[in-house]
C-alpha cells in the first residue's frame, strides 16, 4: 500500500527537476538546486532541461522524451516539475507509466502540472505532490524557511502532514462537517479543460481542491457550472478551496468574488467545505499537499483541519 511513509526521501537519494511545459533557465533553477542539495538530495538536471521552442521547454516531443527517461529511472525518487504555465496537456498521452508504477515516485508541482496529478490520480492510482515549484524557489531558500519549503520538506522526509488554517471572510463562511478520504484535484482551469478526456479526475468520494489565478470571475462561474453539470461536484465527501489570487473582472462587474461563485455552485450539497486554504498560487504560502492518500478533513466554524495519520 503506498502511503506517505512508503513515499519518503533519505539523504543521498537522486530527485529530477524536469520542464513539462514553459521553457527554464539555468539560473531560475538555481535556487533549487541549491536548496535540495542542502536537504542532502542529488540532484539531476536531465540533459535537454533547457531547451526553448518559443514559450515551451523544447518541442512536444522533447519534452515527453526528457519525462519519460525520469518516470523510467527507478534511481530516482522525485520529479520536481520545473514550472507550469501551459503545456503538460500536449505531451500527457506520449507518456508510458509502465515502469513508474513498478516504481513510483512523488511527482511535484501545482498549477500546469495539475495535469499529471488527475492523470495519476484517474488513471494509475498513484499519489502526487501539489507544492510549489522551482521556479517559485527564493534565493536564499538554502538558508532560509518559509511555509511553503517547510512543509514540503516534512512531507518529503518525515511522512508527515498536519495543517491548519482559518478562514475569516464574511462573505463565505465555512461550511461544517468531517471526512475521511483521499484529496484529488489542484488548478480549476486545468480541471475544466480535462473534463471528458482519459485524465479526467474522478471526484465520487473524494476529497475536491481548486485554486486558480487571474482568471476572469465569470470564467470561475463557467467552470464551477461544468464541474456540476458533469457531476463532479455532487458525489463529493469534503471541498478545499484554496487560493483565488488576482481574480479579475469586466467593466460590468460579474458581481460576486471567486470564492462566493463557489459556495453558490456546492449550496445544493451537505459536504464540508472551507475557503481560503493555504493551498495555490501564494508564493511562499503555498502548503505541500498530497494528493491520492486518504486523511481526514474537519471543518469547525471559521477552522479547517487536514491529517494523514
Amino acid at each position: 500500500m503506498i502511503n506517505l511513509l512508503s513515499m519518503k526521501l533519505k539523504a543521498g537519494d537522486s530527485v529530477a527537476i524536469a520542464a513539462t511545459a514553459r521553457k527554464v533557465s539555468a539560473e531560475t533553477v538555481k535556487p533549487a538546486v541549491n536548496m535540495l542539495e542542502s536537504w542532502g538530495l542529488k540532484v539531476i538536471l536531465p540533459d535537454g532541461l533547457f531547451d526553448e521552442e518559443n514559450q515551451f521547454a523544447g518541442s512536444d516531443a522533447h519534452r515527453a522524451s526528457v519525462l519519460q527517461k525520469l518516470l523510467d529511472d527507478s534511481d530516482i525518487k522525485a520529479i520536481f516539475c520545473a514550472r507550469g504555465g501551459y503545456g503538460t496537456v500536449r505531451i500527457i498521452d506520449r507518456l508510458d507509466f509502465g515502469r513508474f508504477c513498478r516504481h513510483p515516485k512523488w511527482i511535484v508541482g501545482f498549477s500546469d502540472v495539475t495535469v499529471l496529478h488527475c492523470h495519476l490520480s484517474r488513471m494509475l492510482g498513484v499519489p502526487s505532490l501539489h507544492a510549489t515549484m522551482p521556479i517559485d524557489i527564493p534565493a536564499d531558500a538554502a538558508t532560509a524557511s518559509c511555509p511553503s519549503l517547510s512543509s514540503m520538506k516534512k512531507v518529503l522526509f518525515d511522512g508527515k502532514c498536519s495543517y491548519n488554517a482559518i478562514n475569516d471572510d464574511p462573505r463565505v463562511r465555512n461550511r461544517n462537517g468531517s471526512c475521511h478520504a483521499p484529496i484529488v484535484g489542484g488548478n480549476l482551469s486545468i480541471l475544466y479543460s480535462l473534463l471528458g478526456s482519459d485524465s479526467d479526475i474522478d471526484t465520487e468520494g473524494r476529497i475536491l481542491l481548486i485554486e486558480d489565478i487571474d482568471e476572469m470571475l465569470y470564467h470561475i462561474d463557467r467552470m464551477m457550472c461544468a464541474l456540476k453539470r458533469a457531476g463532479k461536484l455532487s458525489g463529493l465527501k469534503g471541498l478545499i478551496v484554496g487560493a483565488m489570487t488576482d481574480m479579475r473582472d469586466n467593466t460590468i462587474p460579474f458581481g460576486h468574488t471567486a470564492e462566493v461563485i463557489v459556495r453558490d455552485a456546492v449550496s445544493d450539497f451537505g459536504y464540508p467545505v472551507a475557503y481560503h486554504c493555504p493551498f495555490g498560487h501564494i508564493k511562499t504560502n503555498n502548503l505541500a499537499l498530497p494528493l491520492g492518500i486518504e486523511c481526514r478533513f474537519e471543518v469547525t466554524g471559521n477552522q479547517m483541519s487536514i491529517d494523514f495519520d
